[in-house]
């Protein structure tokens, strides 16, 4: 569907030998973290410091739900990319390298991401897996759940990936991805290395576009040889599935708020997500010790964590399952589904500062808005 000019392969001959895998549609070779904030009950204004702000101000502004999945076969330009993110309605893009390729004579694909930024646009389980992003960050390659399987690959196991240059990376772990057609997934300095085409393809996050409307304008800007996918699969939930796990942020957000605290809007949760840990982009420990994509400080954490979902064991503060719902727990106890001043009150009980107060409900504000 994105494509079909291929020209780069990618031999994977490890230990074992890997079998089929599936047509895929990128184009072959061409071209060449936030800082973590601090919240809990016991948590002052001043042990967030300068640093946790900057990280704050310079961290994505939004919960990132893709709505389109873009290819140009040879690369987006500077320009096109300043003109998608003007489209109204658009919320973020996001960019990556990738190439069509061969392993074990087989067709697959390959995309090259900053692990940091592009965690935040894959399902919740596997945002939420930090091992998974600490293979990839540290150089080695990991697949999406079904390519792992139909290639037979083995973590730990050490295979040769040919593009423009023939690299031996140990293959890290599968995690479902969620991108049509994505087989395999390696950081730039790999991808940089393998000679995947440079920003080849991106992702859109448009929850203030009507679909039509915004597929045509992205089809009018990459040209005739670009290609469009739909990913309706990650659209926007506006309804809660209570009883059932949730499948992403929102869904997290929404199914918190109704089940641990009726009258808090869901909008709350997820500004202190994204303002505390860009939705669990980066879980610390923050200068003052606080964890998890909910940054509870480990005094708080004792009192206020709960399992939550279906999850067992000890309450786990890195586990958003978990945090969130602990969270949502918290506000309430001290009063935050009641809304007005008790909102703003509990808001400031969870990080003491105005500031702090002014930012959460700013950007609730913004995903009610845009999020209806």
């Amino acid at each position: 569907m994105l494509g079909v000019i291929v020209a780069v392969s990618i031999t994977l001959a490890g230990a074992t030998q890997a079998n089929a895998s599936r047509r895929m549609t990128l184009p072959g070779s061409g071209a060449s973290r936030p800082a973590a904030g601090a919240a809990g009950r016991e948590t002052l204004a001043g042990q967030n410091g300068t640093a946790g702000r900057a990280g704050r101000e310079s961290s994505l502004r939004q919960i990132i739900l893709p709505d389109l999945l873009i290819v140009a076969p040879s690369g987006l330009t500077a320009k096109q990319i300043a003109r998608l993110r003007k489209i109204p309605g658009v919320r973020d893009l996001i960019t990556f390298d990738g190439a069509q390729i061969t392993a074990a004579g087989h067709s697959v694909s390959v995309i090259g991401v900053n692990p940091s930024t592009f965690r935040s646009w894959v399902p919740l389980r596997t945002a939420s897996d930090q091992a998974f992003w600490t293979a990839l960050a540290s150089g080695d390659f990991v697949a999406a759940s079904a390519a792992g399987k139909k290639l037979n690959l083995h973590p730990g196991t050490s295979y040769r990936l040919s593009g423009a240059t023939t690299q031996s990376l140990t293959f890290g772990m599968a995690a479902r991805l969620d991108l049509a057609g994505v087989d395999l997934m390696v950081n730039q300095a790999e991808s940089a290395k393998l000679g995947l085409v440079h920003q080849v393809a991106g992702l859109i996050s448009a929850p203030g576009a009507t679909g039509t409307a915004l597929t045509r304008e992205v089809a009018r800007i990459l040209g005739p040889h670009g290609k469009i996918e739909q990913l309706n699969g990650e659209l926007p939930v506006t309804t809660t599935s209570t009883g059932t796990q949730p499948t992403s942020y929102i869904q997290l957000f929404e199914d918190s708020a109704a089940d641990y605290c009726p009258g808090l809007s869901w909008t709350v949760l997820a500004a202190i997500g994204q303002i505390e840990s860009a939705d669990g982009t980066n879980v610390g420990p923050s200068t003052a010790g606080a964890l998890g994509p909910m940054q509870f400080l480990p005094s708080t954490w004792a009192v206020w964590g709960i399992d939550a979902f279906g999850q067992t064991g000890p309450p786990d503060v890195l586990n958003p399952y978990d945090a969130v719902p602990s969270a949502a727990r918290l506000l309430c106890a001290d009063g935050a589904a009641a809304g007005g001043q008790s909102l703003a009150d509990a808001i400031f009980d969870y990080n003491h500062a105005n500031w702090y107060v002014n930012e959460v409900l700013a950007l609730a504000a913004e995903y009610e808005a845009e999020y209806r």
